[in-house]
């Protein structure tokens, strides 16, 4: 028997609605852009489509400019693995700013990887009006 091809395809990217992390929903397109403004509420990223990968291990990371988490150091990049629970999956990778805001400002980079194979990665500019 023949394996399956597995398909990837960056959806979309941009701002979104407001992601409720326990919901199963994604959230909704807002605005395809690539440069965010620093706003309170203001959710950004990327929904990627991946078919015929169910039970394999996405691993993601959220690069963002130097800014310092609560104890005051600098703040890595976020990473994390998810495995995938559907043969087709939508998958959201994004975050929101909180404050202070104006150390959010700057180039975020966002990559998942599958196998050591780079699915998606995307750059977006968020900055202050």
């Amino acid at each position: 028997m023949a394996k399956r091809k597995i398909t990837w395809e960056l959806y979309s990217y941009g701002i979104y609605s407001r992601w409720e992390r326990s919901s199963k929903e994604l959230p909704r397109l807002m605005d395809i852009t690539d440069r965010i403004p620093v706003q309170p509420d203001i959710e950004f990223g990327y929904i990627l489509k991946i078919i015929g990968a169910k039970g394999k291990k996405l691993e993601f990371c959220i690069e963002h400019p130097p800014f310092q988490d609560a104890n005051g150091k600098p703040a890595p990049p976020f990473k994390g693995e998810y495995y995938i629970n559907s043969n087709n999956y939508e998958f959201f990778l994004g975050d929101t700013v909180w404050e202070p805001y104006e150390d959010k400002a700057g180039t975020w980079l966002l990559t998942t990887w599958m196998d050591g194979k780079l699915l998606a990665e995307k750059k977006l500019t968020l900055y202050v009006e």
